[in-house]
């Protein structure tokens, strides 16, 4: 079998059943796990399907929301290198709300133990990584809490995001667009996004590449909203430049 014949046939398979796993279609073809990562990953390129740990999922269905960590194993040395970009836009001895999100979560990992800010968020998993930083002045928004993202969401979250005026918000989205802004499957999470977005300064917004272009079911925002994007050289050059002319500064770690 040529690969675009396999690979038409994985297509197929992914769209029948929502999920395809490399180790299965290794054997199913009768070929090596590293083809069919090949495959997934020509697939991926053309925009086919959505490369997950352990496999794909067909475009079609990225508003079926993978839960935490499967999404935090996709692009990892990607996150990694954004979270470090983003140490540099945290303000000392001032205050920053950080969103819900693997990127932002590996952001509150690298956060040194000796920092002096205080942190707002409504991500448990963030909190988690912070509540033993003596220096930080950690503050936990509550909520109804989602289990897909770990984040707190709904009327007790909006009203507290409401009461703040923070200094930087590193907001995630799971897709941006020159046209289709700011996206996530979940409305809840996306209210949320909304209120944080208008409860700071300055927005730093921190996506990989691969969520350029993707549009979701819930918008809450423009990339005219952001004023710095931290992502990773998978965006292309030209595609920086579109997003810098609506006014947003743009950093490929």
């Amino acid at each position: 079998m040529y690969a675009a014949e396999r690979q038409q046939e994985i297509l197929r398979l992914a769209h029948e059943s929502g999920r395809v796993d490399v180790l299965s279609l290794a054997e199913e073809f009768g070929v090596t796990a590293e083809t069919v990562r090949r495959d997934l990953k020509a697939l991926g390129r053309a925009g086919l399907v959505h490369r997950v740990h352990g496999g794909a999922i067909p475009a079609g269905r990225l508003d079926f929301e993978l839960d935490l960590a499967e999404r935090d194993a996709v692009a990892s040395d990607e996150k990694d290198r954004i979270a470090r970009a983003a140490l540099d836009e945290l303000p000392a001895d001032r205050s920053v709300i950080i969103d819900a999100g693997t990127t932002s979560a590996r952001l509150a990992a690298a956060i040194p133990v000796d920092s002096t800010v205080t942190v707002v968020t409504h991500a448990l998993p963030v909190a988690a990584r912070l509540a033993d930083h003596p220096g930080i002045a950690l503050h936990l928004v509550g909520g109804r809490v989602r289990h897909r993202t770990r984040a707190a969401v709904d009327a007790w979250a909006l009203r507290a995001y409401g009461e703040i005026n923070a200094d930087v918000v590193f907001l995630a989205a799971n897709g941006f667009s020159t046209g289709g802004g700011l996206t996530t499957p979940d409305l809840a999470e996306a209210a949320v996004k909304r209120a944080i977005i208008a409860a700071a300064r300055r927005v730093v917004l921190l996506a990989d590449s691969s969520k350029f272009g993707k549009e979701h079911f819930g918008r809450f925002g423009d990339l005219t909203h952001v004023d710095l994007l931290i992502t990773d050289t998978g965006l292309s050059a030209e595609d920086a430049r579109s997003i810098e002319e609506q006014g947003t500064e743009v950093v490929r770690a």
